[in-house]
């Protein structure tokens, strides 16, 4: 924004296209794709949870009455201030207002800006106790801005916990201690004070820049989504693409069409009697595409051919829960079954079979019901 407040600056004019250009993304409410968490910490040093750094504009040259500007703009009623008391009158005391808090961070403590906090602004103790005489010359005031005259430049302030956004009704207002100055403020002290600072190296001291979680977090709290992240670029805009479109629809693709070239190389292998090559290439299909039915069905077939009939039916089965209706699948399958009851029937085992595919309609038959099916069509 401070681009685009400088109107001699060529910059200005290609920042403002592109917020034309892109308006309609930038100010969508379906740009945030997840719910914004509300920050729940105070602003400690021990509890920071990402790098809270001095204000942007105190390493910008920002000239002074742009700067003041710019707060009186930006400034709105809820928000935090924090002030020092340098006078007291009958009706109120009068507040050098230092920083900002809560959500605003501003670097203001140059900018000679006082407020007025009213007596009646002011909670007291007891129905006859003066509020003024708890508060002296100096103390550090945490308040809530109650009003604010941009045209005037005044600004009013409360300690009522009332007068304060929802958003920070977590923050305590009254009189705090130096140790609770905003960690913002406390940093830009230490950076005004030595020319030598820069952004970098402040950011890499900070204990949030540490944190490991750090990209999850702020990405919850300005409520983005990384899974489904947005985009400034329209092609790239993520709710215009059909499921088909996206990398794991794509890559299944990829799969299946690279497990059916080693399918076709299998069957190529086992039609010239090379059994074991075939077994490979079956195999590597399946490290492919785990569940690929031609590869299931093929492989079935080289079991069933190998007399391993136990892995060829597991096979064939499996062919049928991710396709059901797989003609070759099912006829495989059936004979499979049958060549198992022949084998049953010359040793004279009791065992019963357990399932087999009724040929005429092509569904599974279990148990009992399996077995006289299997029973009738070996004897035919």
């Amino acid at each position: 924004m401070y681009l685009c407040s400088r109107g001699d600056n060529k910059d200005s004019t290609l920042v403002e296209q592109f917020i034309a250009r892109k308006a309609d993304i930038l100010f969508c409410p379906s740009w945030k794709t997840t719910a914004v968490k509300e920050e729940e910490h105070d602003e400690e040093e021990a509890a920071e949870p990402y790098a809270v750094m001095p204000p942007l504009e105190l390493f910008m040259e920002v000239s002074y009455d742009e700067r003041r500007a710019m707060l009186y703009r930006d400034l709105e009623r809820g928000d935090i201030v924090v002030g020092r008391i340098n006078n007291i009158r009958e009706y109120g005391f009068f507040l050098t207002l230092l920083s900002t808090a809560g959500g605003l961070k501003r670097d203001i403590e140059d900018l000679d800006l006082s407020a007025l906090c009213h007596i009646r602004e002011i909670p007291s103790t007891g129905s006859h106790d003066d509020p003024l005489s708890y508060y002296q010359i100096g103390d550090f005031i945490r308040a809530g801005v109650k009003d604010i005259d941009r045209y005037q430049e005044k600004i009013t302030v409360s300690l009522h916990q009332a007068s304060v956004s929802r958003s920070l009704e977590h923050i305590k207002l009254g009189v705090i201690a130096r140790e609770e100055l905003p960690v913002h403020y406390s940093r830009s002290l230490s950076a005004a004070s030595d020319s030598t600072e820069t952004y970098e190296p402040i950011l890499r001291r900070c204990h949030g820049y540490h944190n490991p979680s750090v990209v999850d977090y702020l990405l919850e709290r300005v409520g983005i989504s990384d899974t489904h992240p947005p985009s400034l670029m329209r092609g790239l805009q993520s709710k215009l693409f059909q499921e088909d479109d996206f990398a794991s629809a794509i890559r299944k693709k990829q799969s299946t069409s690279w497990a059916l070239k080693c399918v076709r190389a299998g069957v190529d292998h086992f039609k010239h009697g090379r059994h074991v090559e075939a077994m490979n290439e079956y195999n590597k299909a399946l490290e492919i595409d785990t569940n690929n039915v031609e590869a299931l069905v093929a492989r079935g077939a080289l079991y069933a051919n190998k007399g391993s009939i136990m892995k060829a039916i597991s096979d064939f089965e499996l062919a049928l829960e991710s396709s059901p209706d797989h003609r070759n699948a099912k006829k495989y399958l059936c004979q499979t079954l049958v060549e198992r009851g022949k084998h049953t029937e010359q040793l004279k085992h009791t065992h019963i079979p357990e399932t087999v595919i009724k040929p005429e309609s092509g569904r599974l038959i279990r148990g009992h019901r399996a077995a006289s099916v299997l029973h009738f069509r070996v004897e035919t």
